[in-house]
């Protein structure tokens, strides 16, 4: 276990995606600035390192919604009504939380760049090329890609739902060779470590078995956040069949990316199939059936 943690230091192009609920204070819902220098902090490091970089990261809408003092409720259900106030409260919040990203990045001479993506801009053949080739630009300027979903204009028909799946998606997408989910949990359990006192905590996952899968509950430990561990599963598929290693830990401490980079045992590792091709068609047919 500990030689495949050791080859996590020679990981080249790494994707980070951090929830809401690791981006607000609890108390309040407003941005923990705190969390978000360090965060930004972490990512420049890495930059530095010679590594490149690509940050995945939600807030939007909580960002939003609490700048226009709007009740979460609002956004309940399916309806325009809904859909309007969600998309509302995201043009506010993502000017909101860009501006605030690029501050702090700035502060360590770092350039960011926004990318909104949605569902057609991964299974549209032009779409996803396209993509591709302004990413790899940026990369190549040593540009870090801030990445969100564009929840202004996404409804059900075009949305992807939730930003694990979408950095399991960036991350092929990139080329990545680790994907890293900062979560509110340390890892994957054999059950929900909330509720059941005697959940295992499993270190390495090296094939995703049906088991495991379902060991996805659809449950999420925070208001703020809209994918549980289901989604990260979902997640560890796409970037398994994708050649790509993934990590999931716990954002209560933000310098467990270095740590993680640096081949400490923290979090969970699910392991890339060493000898998948890079293919696009699992999460292009997960997204067509959604």
């Amino acid at each position: 276990m500990e030689r495949y943690r050791d080859l996590l230091k020679d990981k080249k192009r790494i994707v980070v995606k951090i929830g809401s609920s690791s981006l607000q204070h609890a108390q309040t819902g407003d941005l923990d600035y705190i969390k978000l220098e360090k965060l930004v902090r972490e990512l420049c490091d890495l930059r530095n390192r010679g590594k490149d970089v690509v940050l995945v990261t939600s807030g939007a809408i909580a960002v939003g919604r609490k700048a226009l003092n709007r009740p979460k409720q609002e956004e309940s259900g399916t309806g325009e009504e809904a859909i309007a106030v969600k998309q509302a409260c995201s043009a506010v919040g993502q000017a909101r939380l860009m501006m605030t990203y690029q501050k702090i990045f700035a502060e360590y001479n770092q350039i960011a760049a926004q990318i909104l993506m949605t569902k057609n801009t991964i299974v549209d053949d032009l779409n996803r090329y396209n993509a591709h080739n302004t990413f790899s630009e940026l990369l190549k300027m040593g540009v870090i890609p801030v990445v969100n979903e564009n929840d202004t204009v996404a409804t059900y028909e075009i949305e992807i739902g939730d930003n694990d799946t979408l950095s399991a998606i960036v991350a092929a997408l990139v080329d990545a060779d680790l994907l890293i989910l900062l979560s509110d949990i340390d890892g994957l359990y054999t059950d929900d470590p909330r509720k059941n006192p005697d959940a295992r905590f499993i270190e390495q996952v090296d094939e995703l078995t049906e088991e495991l899968m379902g060991m996805g509950k659809a449950s999420t430990g925070s208001s703020a956040g809209t994918g549980g561990m289901n989604t990260k599963m979902i997640a560890a598929k796409i970037a398994s069949s994708s050649g790509i290693d993934m990590v999931i830990a716990n954002s209560q401490d933000i310098g467990v990316i270095h740590r993680i980079v640096d081949g400490e045992n923290v979090g969970t590792l699910f392991l890339d199939h060493l000898d998948a091709e890079f293919d696009l068609s699992f999460f292009v047919d997960h997204l067509h059936k959604k």
